[in-house]
């Protein structure tokens, strides 16, 4: 009876430290598998955590770098096979918890502004000017250049290109006296430069061409190069001594332009409205 009972306390204790046994070798394995885990996980890899298991319950302790790092480990624990209970007693690093500055929210696109166009004042545009001296077939000279201003603004489409009042010089071609018996009195002009807001360009225009007849009738007529405009300048025939003949300007200027003198030469004075048109365009700069 004796020996039946010190056996069977004997079985006893083997089987418990045999439980034990058992118990403590699936606590390693829990605890070294989760570190493995850890270890390859990109979230935790870099965790300074220590992991320890006690019949199942695992405690883990120990600094992670993020809070999303801290769950990722926390998960790995609880997902463990014989993993009963997780105690995380682990803390974030206090850099990761520091606010982080907010980023600079990215500045709109630019606006392209369109750039200004240079306004071009076309080839056959009429420039109606006011003489700022008189020019005439027997005073002037071929060569010689006369001032005069725009007496018209010219605009392009509806924008303003050329105020009145623009200084604007040109050239007497021709001049040519008519004689005492034959031959024809000749004045050709054209203009050469205009000033805009104190800056100069050259222009080209039809040339403005005045004859007077040496016999017969007496007439004088601005052609204008061919170009519609310019002057037409009235004849009168037989006319007696001292007879005056006054001009208009053609192409509805409506302003008066040249006359013949007393011995039948072609003046126009100052302050004469004459129409020229440009032969090429005008390139300006954009208006303001």
């Amino acid at each position: 009876m004796l020996k039946s009972t010190a056996l069977f306390s004997t079985l006893i204790l083997l089987l418990g430290m045999a439980i034990a046994c058992s118990k403590h070798t699936k606590d390693e394995q829990i605890q070294q598998d989760i570190q493995t885990k850890a270890a390859a996980d990109p979230d935790t890899k870099d965790a300074d955590v220590q992991v320890a298991s006690k019949e199942g319950k695992v405690t883990l302790s120990g600094k992670v770098k993020t809070p999303a790092a801290r769950k990722k480990l926390e998960q790995i624990a609880k997902e463990e096979p014989g993993t009963a209970d997780v105690d995380d007693q682990t803390s974030v690093e206090p850099e990761a918890m520091a606010p982080q500055p907010s980023q600079p929210v990215p500045a709109p696109p630019p606006v392209e502004i369109p750039k200004p166009q240079p306004i071009v004042v076309p080839s056959g545009t009429a420039l109606t000017v006011k003489l700022g001296q008189a020019v005439g077939s027997k005073t002037s000279q071929t060569g010689q250049t006369f001032l005069a201003t725009l007496a018209q603004p010219v605009t392009v489409s509806g924008t303003p290109a050329i105020p009145a009042g623009s200084t604007i010089s040109g050239t007497v071609v021709s001049a040519k006296a008519k004689g005492k018996i034959k031959g024809e009195g000749e004045l050709v002009l054209t203009l050469n430069n205009i000033t805009i807001n104190g800056r100069t360009y050259s222009i080209k225009t039809a040339t403005l061409d005045s004859t007077v007849k040496g016999k017969g009738k007496r007439t004088a007529v601005a052609t204008g190069g061919g170009a519609a405009g310019g002057a037409l300048i009235g004849g009168i025939a037989g006319g007696g001594k001292g007879a005056g003949i006054g001009a208009l300007v053609g192409a509805g200027a409506g302003l008066v332009g040249g006359t013949l003198t007393g011995n039948k030469q072609i003046e126009y004075p100052a302050e004469s409205a004459l129409t020229f048109q440009l032969s090429a365009p005008l390139t300006l700069p954009p208006s303001a």
